[in-house]
C-alpha cells in the first residue's frame, strides 16, 4: 500500500502539467489587507523540535485549565492554559524496545492527542498507543497495535477507538489497553498519508475510509451498521482516483458530515445512512461548524461557508489559494486558520472577508488552531505553542 502526502500530490500534478521557465513568473503572494484588529499573544512556549517537516496530526488537547502538547520525538507536556507554565512533562521513549545503539531514536508520535477517562492517549508511526495519567504524566500502559497510528483516537461508550494505517479499527479498554474488538476495512493500493479520526455518537463509531465511504460500526461490538458513499473513484490515473475520507466526521442533530479528497462534501442521516445532500468539494482538512454553517478549506486552499441543512454555498474566499492552509477553527465571530509559512489568518465567519493576519513562525502551521475558552491554541512545526486572545 502506497501513501502520499498532499504535498507529494501537488508536486506530481505540477510535474504533469509542466513547469514554466519564465524568469518573471509571478510568485505566490498574500493579499494586502488592513488589519481590523491585532492578534494578542498571551503566552508562548516551546516543546522541543516540534514535528519538523514530517506529516503529523499531533493536535493539542485541552482539559479545564490545562493544555496537553507533544512533539514527534516523544516529549509530552501539560501546560497551564492561563500562563503556559509546564505542569508536568514525560518522555514516552523510556522503556521502548529498540536496538540498544539507537539511544536517540524518535518515538515518531503522530496521532493524537486525546484526553478521556482521566488519561492522555497518543499514537505513533512505530505502531504504539500510549496512555498517560492526565494529572501526573506517568505512563499507565503502552500497547503495540498492528499499524501506524496517524489519527487522533476517539472515546465513547467506555472504550477508546483507534483507526490504523493498516486498515484496522480497534476498540480498547481505556484502563488497560485490552483489545475488545477489531474491524478490518478495505484499503486501496494508493492512498493519502493519514486516516480519519473516528467520531462516537448514538452507540456508533463513525469513520471515514480510503475507499470514499463513511462507515458506522456498533460501538460495543464492532459490527458494521451501514456505509454511505461520499465519493466514487473517477479518472484514468491513480492520482485522479484518490477518494480518501481522511477527515473526522462531524455530528450535528440527525446528520453526520464528511468530505472526501477528489470527491464531495455530504450530509448523511445517522440512523439510516442515507445521503441527505451532496456537494462537489474536495478536501483532506478537517471541517468546522457552528449552529448554521459548515466551514470547508478545500484541497486548493479556498475557504467556503455552506448552509448546514442544504449544503448551499453562502460565501467563498479564494484569496488564500495555494497557501496550504490548516483546517478552520470557529473562534467567536471569526474563523482562524494557519498556513505553511506561519501566518495566522482571521476571516469574518458571516462573509468570509479577510479581516486580520499575524506572522507567527516561518516553520509554518501544520494543524488547525484549538479553541479553549476565550483563547486559541496554536502549534507550529518547530514546536512553538502559543495562546492568543480570541477577538471580541
Amino acid at each position: 500500500m502506497k501513501k502520499l502526502t498532499a504535498a507529494t500530490i501537488a508536486l506530481c500534478m505540477a510535474t504533469l502539467v509542466g513547469c514554466s521557465s519564465s524568469d518573471d513568473e509571478d510568485e505566490l503572494v498574500l493579499p494586502e489587507i488592513v488589519n481590523q484588529f491585532e492578534t494578542k499573544v498571551i503566552w508562548q512556549e516551546s516543546i522541543g523540535d516540534g514535528v519538523g517537516h514530517y506529516f503529523s496530526r499531533l493536535t493539542p488537547a485541552v482539559y479545564k485549565d490545562r493544555v496537553f502538547v507533544a512533539n514527534r520525538a516523544g516529549k509530552v507536556e501539560a501546560l497551564s492554559l492561563e500562563n503556559g507554565n509546564t505542569l508536568w512533562e514525560t518522555d514516552v521513549r523510556e522503556n521502548l524496545t529498540f536496538w540498544p545503539w539507537q539511544s536517540d531514536i524518535s518515538a515518531k508520535l503522530s496521532g493524537g492527542i486525546l484526553q478521556a477517562y482521566g488519561k492522555i492517549f497518543i499514537g505513533s508511526e512505530h505502531g504504539y498507543l500510549v496512555a498517560l495519567d492526565r494529572e501526573t504524566g506517568e505512563v499507565v500502559w503502552r500497547k503495540k497495535v498492528p499499524g501506524e497510528v496517524l489519527a487522533k483516537p476517539a472515546a465513547g461508550d467506555g472504550l477508546i477507538y483507534v483507526n490504523l494505517g493498516s486498515g484496522k479499527l480497534l476498540a480498547l479498554h481505556p484502563d488497560t489497553g485490552e483489545e475488545r474488538w477489531s474491524h478490518e476495512q478495505e484499503v486501496p493500493a494508493l492512498t493519502l498519508r493519514g486516516q480519519s479520526s473516528p467520531t462516537v455518537a448514538n452507540g456508533g463509531v463513525l469513520v471515514g475510509l480510503e475507499t470514499g465511504k463513511l462507515s458506522v460500526l456498533i460501538s460495543d461490538s464492532g459490527y458494521s451498521a451501514w456505509s454511505a458513499e461520499i465519493a466514487t473513484p473517477k479518472g484514468a490515473s491513480e492520482f485522479e482516483r484518490l477518494v480518501d475520507v481522511d477527515t473526522q466526521p462531524l455530528i450535528s442533530g440527525p446528520y453526520a458530515y464528511a468530505i472526501a479528497y477528489n470527491g464531495n462534501l455530504a450530509a448523511v442521516d445517522i440512523r439510516s445512512g442515507n445521503v441527505v445532500w451532496k456537494r462537489e468539494y474536495s478536501s483532506y482538512r478537517d471541517l468546522a461548524m457552528d449552529t448554521q454553517t459548515i466551514y470547508v478549506v478545500d484541497s486548493n486552499g479556498v475557504v467556503y461557508g455552506l448552509d448546514k441543512t442544504s449544503g448551499i454555498e453562502r460565501w467563498s474566499q479564494p484569496a488564500l489559494r495555494g497557501w496550504y492552509l490548516t483546517g478552520p477553527a470557529v473562534a467567536g465571530n471569526y474563523l482562524a486558520m494557519g498556513d505553511q509559512e506561519g501566518n495566522l489568518h482571521w476571516l469574518n465567519k458571516e462573509s468570509g472577508e479577510l479581516v486580520s493576519r499575524e506572522d507567527f513562525d516561518s516553520s509554518g502551521f501544520f494543524i488547525e488552531p484549538i479553541v479553549a475558552d476565550d483563547k486559541l491554541i496554536l502549534y507550529t512545526r518547530d514546536g512553538e505553542v502559543s495562546a492568543v486572545k480570541i477577538p471580541d
